[in-house]
C-alpha cells in the first residue's frame, strides 16, 4: 500500500531520531520487527521502548528474551523500559517522532484519557510536551467496540497520528482493526510535517 517511493522516503527520513515503543499485541510483532529495521535502513536514528508487558512476558510467539535481544540488535540501543527513564525523554529532547508501534487497546485508554503509568505512556507524556508528534499504530479486537470512543478523541488531537488501519477480520472478528504496518514510515513522513496521512481506515487488506 506504500503511496511514497523509497528514495523520498529515505530522503526525508535520514537522521530522523525515533523512539519505537512496543506494547502487548504479541501476535504483530512479527510483522512490526521489519519495520524497525526498515526505519534503520533509511538511516533512522532508532531508539527502542518497551511497556512493562512487552518486556516481560513470554507467549507462544516467543520469549520476552527473545524479543527484548531482538529490538536491541536491529537498533543498537538499551530498551527503555522503566518510568524514570522515559521521564527524560521530553527534558532531553531525545525524539523528532514518537512510534507507539503494536499499540493496545489499553495504551490507547490510557493516551486518551491522560493516564501516565507505564514506560511508554509516560514516553508519549514526556515527548509531547516538545509539541512534537506521536504515531499510533494501533492492534486490537475493540476498536470499533469498547475502544472506539478512545480512538475517536485521539483522532482529533493535535500532535497524534494514527498509521492507516482496517478491519483485519471483518467477519468474525468485526470489532478489530490492525494498523498497517509497513505503512509506519510514511505515516511518519506525513507526521513530521503535522499532517495526518490519508486515508486513514479501509474496510479490509488488499489481498
Amino acid at each position: 500500500m506504500s503511496i511514497l517511493s523509497e528514495d523520498i522516503l529515505s530522503r526525508k527520513l535520514k537522521g530522523v531520531r525515533v523512539g519505537f515503543a512496543m506494547c502487548g499485541s504479541f501476535c504483530t510483532f512479527s510483522e512490526v520487527f521489519p519495520v524497525i529495521e526498515q526505519l534503520v535502513a533509511y538511516e533512522c536514528d532508532v531508539f527502542p521502548i518497551m511497556s512493562h508487558m512487552s518486556y516481560s512476558t513470554d507467549t507462544r510467539y516467543g520469549t520476552a528474551e527473545y524479543h527484548r535481544n531482538r529490538f536491541q540488535e536491529i537498533t543498537g540501543k538499551e530498551i527503555i523500559h522503566e518510568i524514570t527513564t522515559a521521564e527524560e525523554i521530553g527534558p532531553k529532547k531525545m525524539f523528532d517522532v514518537l512510534v507507539v508501534a503494536p499499540c493496545t487497546s489499553n495504551t490507547l485508554a490510557k493516551i486518551a484519557n491522560g493516564v501516565n503509568d507505564t514506560p511508554v505512556t509516560m514516553a508519549i507524556k514526556s515527548h509531547i510536551r516538545n509539541l512534537r508528534p506521536v504515531v499510533l499504530a494501533i492492534a486490537t479486537n475493540d476498536a470499533l467496540s469498547g475502544s472506539a470512543h478512545n480512538v475517536g478523541k485521539l483522532i482529533n488531537r493535535k500532535y497524534i497520528y494514527f498509521t492507516p488501519m482496517h478491519q483485519d477480520n471483518y467477519i468474525t472478528k468485526p470489532n478489530s482493526v490492525l494498523a498497517f504496518f509497513e505503512q509506519i514510515p510514511e505515516t511518519i513522513y506525513y507526521a513530521l510535517d503535522e499532517q495526518q496521512i490519508q486515508p486513514v481506515t479501509v474496510i479490509e487488506k488488499d489481498n
